[in-house]
């Protein structure tokens, strides 16, 4: 867990765009000792005033930027929480390489560089943006080292003061400053009164593998469902990547998002039916929708049994087997485009997702977290023992269920699995899919002939959300690694003992992932 603290204080300073102390984090931790699988929602609230009317007096739909879309950062109390549970080493110890970089600067790269160009207009229309994030109003060039002691200031706080420094001290006031300055409603109240959820994995048993994910409000359970839907096809019969293999996983992308956008939302607002969308029987009516010969362009939300977006992931495991899957993001690149005064981060802008229909189950309230799109997830099967997880928004459900078909259908490693090429659909309805162009062009036909819609991405499409994998298996106490050639991840091992002197102390090794 501290490896993954560590590793994702480095990658909010050196990929300011897609994560930071300004954004929610949600994250699954599987202890090897005993075999508990505990994970954590820390994802944030809205402020208690930004209501319905009020945003309706001023705008007709909900903001994707601004400070209207900014909701709680909930990823320093996760940190605190997962750190104060499972943590060794000293909470100052873990922000020691994020403060290194963002007072001695980082050189940018090539993927990092083309994320922060296509941010431009937004961070010019932010003055904290423009001064820190742009230099003579462009973006950093490839190679270019950036600082951000500002940043690094924040970090330096949090190190010494916890996460009481954020959420009351002197973060807090300058969070509350900005927004204050900018028209926002967020109150000293709905910072201090947040606190991050210890929750229970949900899950469901594929093939032999049992899959777990969070629990709403994120869009977990979609892989869940989707996952449900294909058992009732023999899909490794079908080969990899061929058109009955990519025809059947589309539709049910279709069904399963369907019921992802009509029911899931905050669980303490909403009944959500979970054990109904998780219920094999209801998996089974649902892909008896499945015509073999013809896509379904109107795909409508089901009526399952009721019950009683720009993103970092990464993955680490230690030499003990321990296990943390953990995702965090700042919704869309660069968040809210609101950089806080003083302290150099971006602000999420998670508020974009709530609807302002009050009829919807995601309708926006105060104090309501709204359907989140960034979900870790774990597998495991006899001695194996996997933490995964791949980004990008709406792509994220439907990639794990890809991922999940490559490990188990098709026989792949992890790194041949996150490799394989994948398609994805980010809207709700139609026959649109991007697809990565090494689907081969007389299967793409096929898909074709069949009324898929098809838009044909890059070889490996960034589109597609980079991932990670870590597996431990606890027989033959042997870790596996693996990163997507997608995003700018790497598997990095913990280094033998005779890398290192007597006293040093390195965190485990990790497999983590830009964006």
């Amino acid at each position: 867990m501290e490896a993954a603290i560590a590793a994702n204080a480095v990658l909010g300073v050196v990929e300011p765009m897609s994560n930071g102390i300004g954004g929610d984090l949600f994250a699954i931790y599987w202890e090897a000792q005993t075999g508990k699988l505990t994970a954590i929602n820390a994802s944030g609230w809205a402020p208690k005033a930004l209501t319905i009317d009020y945003l309706k007096a001023r705008s007709t739909n909900m903001p994707n930027e601004g400070v209207h879309s900014v909701t709680v950062p909930g990823c320093v109390d996760g940190w605190a929480k997962l750190h104060e549970r499972f943590g060794k080493l000293t909470w100052r110890e873990l922000f020691l390489p994020a403060i290194y970089y963002a007072e001695n600067g980082f050189p940018v790269t090539e993927i990092i560089h083309e994320q922060w160009r296509n941010g431009v207009s937004k961070l010019s229309a932010d003055s904290n943006g423009r001064r820190i994030f742009l230099r003579d109003g462009v973006p950093p060039r490839v190679g270019e080292k950036f600082r951000n002691p500002e940043l690094g200031a924040a970090l330096k706080l949090i190190a010494s003061g916890g996460a009481k420094a954020f959420y009351r001290g002197p973060i807090a006031k300058a969070i509350l400053a900005t927004c204050d300055r900018l028209g926002g409603t967020m109150s000293a109240a709905d910072l201090s009164d947040f606190s991050s959820e210890w929750v229970t994995p949900i899950s469901t048993e594929y093939r032999g593998w049992t899959v777990y994910e969070l629990p709403p409000n994120g869009q977990g359970i979609a892989a869940l469902e989707m996952l449900n839907i294909l058992e009732n096809f023999p899909i490794s019969s079908y080969g990899p990547r061929t058109p009955e293999d990519l025809h059947v996983k589309m539709e049910a992308q279709k069904l399963a998002y369907a019921d992802l956008l009509r029911y899931v939302a905050d669980p303490h607002f909403s009944r959500i039916p979970v054990s109904g969308m998780l219920s094999k029987a209801y998996a089974r009516q649902r892909a008896a929708l499945i015509d073999h010969d013809r896509a379904r362009c109107d795909a409508a939300p089901g009526d399952p049994p009721p019950s009683a977006g720009d993103t970092i992931y990464l993955a680490a495991v230690d030499r003990e087997g321990n296990i943390a899957s953990l995702i965090q993001s700042l919704y869309l690149g660069f968040g809210s485009g609101v950089v806080v005064d003083q302290y150099g981060f971006h602000l999420q802008n998670r508020g974009g997702l709530f609807k302002l229909d009050p009829n919807h189950p995601n309708a926006l309230a105060p104090r309501k977290r709204p359907l989140h799109t960034i979900i870790p997830a774990f597998m495991e099967k006899g001695d194996l023992h996997m933490g995964f997880g791949i980004m990008g928004g709406f792509n994220q459900a439907q990639a794990h269920v890809q991922f999940v078909s490559n490990v188990v259908d098709f026989g792949l490693n992890i790194q041949a699995a996150l490799e394989a090429p994948r398609f994805t659909k980010l809207t709700f309805g139609g026959c649109d899919f991007m697809i990565e162009s090494r689907v081969p062009a007389d299967v793409r036909q096929v898909l074709l002939g069949k009324g898929h819609q098809l838009e044909v991405l890059g070889d490996f499409s960034s589109q597609m959300g980079g991932g990670q994998a870590v597996i431990h298996d606890s027989a033959a106490k042997v870790n596996y690694g693996a990163s997507s050639p997608r995003k700018d991840g790497a598997a990095i091992p913990e280094p033998p003992p005779y890398f290192a002197t007597q006293s040093t102390r390195r965190p485990a090794s990790a497999a983590g992932s830009r964006r």
